[in-house]
This record gives structure tokens, sequence and C-alpha cells, in this order.
């Protein structure tokens, strides 16, 4: 089968299309022709940085953890899915998993699902990582019907699904976001949209919740903006994030009694660890998608499998409005 493959790693290193050997299914797997793939952050992250990150493959790696496509074939074990189901999920492209920048896929069948049917296979590609991690942190920090929620960075890949979301939970959803084209975006998804630029926490906080805070702040952003996630919760919130990975002080968080999620959805990828409950979130994300209360943002821009080079400039560039979509075929 045919694969762009990367020699080596570097911030200047180039994907090269290969011959490669179609991969066999072993038990509990299915082989997946793929249709489409998307580019999120850490794919970006592992081309660059190698094996500075413990989650990078060896060399010559075949990248890529989102995708879409129809089964050609299922192994011993496989329950659920047969030969010509589209299907989609996040299963390769990091540590000894093969990854979607690749005609084929052997794909783990406990960390996919059935396509919902009314998107596109590139719709369904943007989907996998993104959502699994904003439906994580978000039943983690247990939204609920009545309540506030802020979601940090609600116009990029994770905040725009997380928006979504948490309106369909019941919550109501308020979102940051730092210029006009954002705030477009998190509006249009249906949250009240907040310029972070414009407005102070504190302004925020009591303009939306008389100064009581947000029952749920949702962090996309994370790092150092954690601490501006512990000024925005109420006393005993919960926040979730999706990037801790920084020394700060815990004190405000401490004197709020906050319970803080922090969510790495890579994990039951990485530890073969509970990865059944990646099968249950994508059926539930499905669902939720086939009522229409789940829809996609893709990036204007469109990229061949030969073009993926391409596709991570434009990820990489931050002018990328929604999810960047590679098609395999």
């Amino acid at each position: 089968m045919k694969a762009m493959v990367l020699k080596e790693y570097g911030e200047n290193a180039t994907f090269e299309l290969s011959e490669v050997v179609r991969p066999e299914v072993k038990v509990g797997e299915v082989l997946v022709k793929i249709a489409a793939s998307s580019v999120n952050t850490v794919d970006t992250m592992i081309k660059n940085m190698g094996k500075d990150l413990p989650l990078s493959p060896d060399t010559p790696a075949i990248l890529g953890m989102d995708f879409a496509g129809i089964i050609e074939k299922t192994g011993d074990g496989v329950e659920g899915f047969s030969v010509g189901d589209e299907v989609y999920g996040c299963a390769g492209g990091l540590a000894d998993l093969q990854g979607t920048l690749a005609e084929y896929i052997a794909a783990d069948h406990n960390l996919i699902a059935h396509k919902p049917k009314n998107l596109s296979m590139k719709e369904a590609a943007a989907i996998p990582l993104v959502g699994i991690t904003a439906y994580e942190g978000l039943t983690r920090a247990q939204v609920q019907k009545g309540q506030k929620v802020l979601v940090h960075g609600g116009s990029g890949g994770v905040g725009h699904l997380a928006i979504q979301l948490t309106k369909y939970f019941g919550a109501e959803v308020f979102s940051t976001g730092g210029g006009t084209k954002q705030l477009e975006v998190i509006e249009n998804f249906g949250a009240k949209g907040i310029n972070y630029k414009e407005e102070s926490v504190e302004d925020y906080v009591e303009k939306y919740t008389a100064g009581h805070g947000f029952d749920v702040v949702f962090d996309s952003v994370g790092g150092e903006n954690l601490s501006k996630s512990f000024e925005a919760a109420a006393l005993n919130g919960h926040i979730a994030t999706t990037v801790s990975m920084l020394e700060m002080d815990l004190n405000p968080m401490h004197f709020k009694g906050l319970s803080l999620h922090v969510v790495f959805m890579l994990i039951p990828m990485l530890h073969n660890h509970k990865r059944e409950e990646h099968g249950k979130i994508l059926k539930q994300l499905t669902k939720i998608a086939e009522e229409g209360k789940l829809i996609p943002l893709l990036d204007e821009s469109s990229f061949s499998m030969k073009e993926i080079g391409q596709a991570y400039t434009r990820l990489e560039s931050g002018k990328a409005m929604g999810k960047v979509v590679v098609e395999n075929a």
C-alpha cells in the first residue's frame, strides 16, 4: 500500500510517498481502507519533537491518529462490525501503532465506532480525538442541566465540540475567543462569546454569574491559562483541562475547593488501557451527531495525502479555522 513516511524527525523533516506492506489484521482488529484523516496538534508535535516526546513512534514512521473509512476485513474476536461498514476512530500514529497517513490501517475494534450517517468521511475524520477529549472532560466534570459552563478556546478543535456537547447536556455555555472570527464561530455554535483581550476574568465572572463563578470550566488552552480557570470557577467548581504540563501555585484552587480533571485521551492507545471506553464514547458521539447536535467545523483548505506536509504547515500557521483534514483516496 501507499503511505506517507517520515524517515527522521524535526521541524524541517519531510514526508515521503512510499510503498509499504499492508497490515495484516490480528485478533480484535479490523482492516480499514482509509478515506480521510485529520491533523491534530499532537501530530505536529510528534513530527517536530520526535523522541523528545515519549509517545513518538520509531522511524521510519507513519503518523496520523484520526480516520474515517470502510472496513475491508475483520479479524477473529471482532463483534459488532462487518465488511463494508463505514467507521471512524482514533487508533494509530503513536508508539507501536501504525498511523493513518496510508491507504489502510489495522485498527483495534475497541477504538472505533460506526460513522455518523449524516456526516461525510472528511467530517467524521475530524471528530475522534477532539470529540473524545471534549466528551471525557465534560462528563468527568459532571456537566449537567442548569449549570453555567465556561469553555476557554471555543473556536478550536476541542473547544467548538465542547460548546456543542455542553449544550447537548443542557447547560448554559459561555466561551472565550481572541478575535472577531473566533467569536463568530463561538456564537454560531450557540455559546455567549467573551473577548478575553477586552474583558478581564473578574469582569465577565461578575457580568455572567453575578460574581459567583462558573460551575464548570473547560480549559482547552491550559498552561498558564489555568490560573484564569481557577479565578473563573465557582466555589467547589470543576475544571477540566487538556494542557497541564507546567508548575504553578495551587493555593487559589485549594481555597475554592476546586476539582481538577486532566484529560489525556491518548492513554488507552498508549497503554492498552480500557480502550473500549473510546469506542463507547464514539458511539455516543455518533448518536449526538445523527441528532444534528454535533457538527465539526472544517477548515476551508483541502489537501490530498501526498500534500500532508502542507496540511501540517496549515495547522501550525494558526490561520486554520476548524479542523484540517486530508483525503487519503
